[in-house]
């Protein structure tokens, strides 16, 4: 675990695998930190350079004030990668992750090789939508919001499992501020356009229970790719990294083979 100064937010990484490894970056969720990613790294291919970050007011990186904007993020992880010298790397973005991914792509080409666009959007909800939301947080915390939220990630099986809890309380052991700060990001985002513009392999991934960005929203998504592919993923919700981490597994490595990165 390592801490990096961007000169505006101190942001908590951590680099597992070989220093000249095929790097492959992993962005995850609203309302989550790195430890997104443990269920599916143990399964992929030895060799590869994995780095992860627990982006603006999640996990163990600073909190600024609210509100932030999808540019600060994306600048945000853009300084990250270049100081640990990433290039042509294979992006894994999951929903805020996968926005991130989008804008950062549009903007350093040189640094990303390909995309994955999982339980994400080039835009996802809408304005009044996300204000509710961060009122409610202002007022009632991410407790309030909780067992919605659960709800929305995980498919109906299971939340029924012992499971659930772990990502319940990792999702209110976020910074109110963070949360709202990263609400705020995304309620100013619509990607279509520049999202349209991408010429690089990409994959989308999605779940068939997913109650926040919905297959269909997904494949729209990806569909403004030339060329990209799309996978779903059955008895799985908003995070199938943890409800299925094998099959996404499998996915994720194939896409890797197919793109020459391992």
């Amino acid at each position: 675990m390592q801490m990096f100064d961007t000169g505006d937010v101190r942001l908590h990484f951590r680099v597992d695998g070989p220093d000249d490894g095929p790097p492959v970056v992993f962005a995850n969720s609203l309302g989550t930190d790195m430890r997104l990613w443990d269920p599916v790294l143990p399964l992929l291919p030895k060799g590869l350079r994995i780095i992860r970050f627990d982006k603006r007011g999640h996990g163990l990186s600073s909190v600024p004030k609210p509100p932030y904007s999808m540019g600060a993020l994306v600048t945000d992880c853009e300084r990250l990668l270049d100081h640990l010298e990433v290039r042509n790397c294979v992006f894994v973005g999951l929903s805020i992750g996968g926005m991130i991914a989008q804008g950062l792509a549009v903007k350093r080409l040189d640094m990303i090789r390909a995309l994955v666009l999982s339980n994400t959007a080039a835009k996802i909800g809408n304005p009044p939508r996300w204000a509710d939301r961060i009122a409610a947080v202002q007022s009632g915390g991410i407790e309030s919001l909780a067992d919605a939220v659960m709800e929305r990630w995980f498919s109906k099986e299971f939340r029924k499992t012992a499971a659930l809890e772990l990502w319940r309380n990792m999702l209110v052991q976020q910074a109110d501020d963070g949360y709202a700060g990263c609400s705020a990001a995304i309620s100013g985002t619509d990607f279509y356009t520049p999202t349209s513009g991408l010429r690089l392999p990409a994959l989308g991934i999605a779940g068939t229970e997913d109650g926040s960005t919905p297959p269909d929203l997904v494949r729209e998504t990806l569909d403004l790719i030339p060329g990209s592919k799309f996978d779903l993923i059955r008895r799985a919700g908003h995070l199938p990294c943890v409800e299925q981490p094998a099959e996404y597994a499998r996915i994720l490595t194939a896409f890797l083979k197919g793109v020459g990165h391992v």
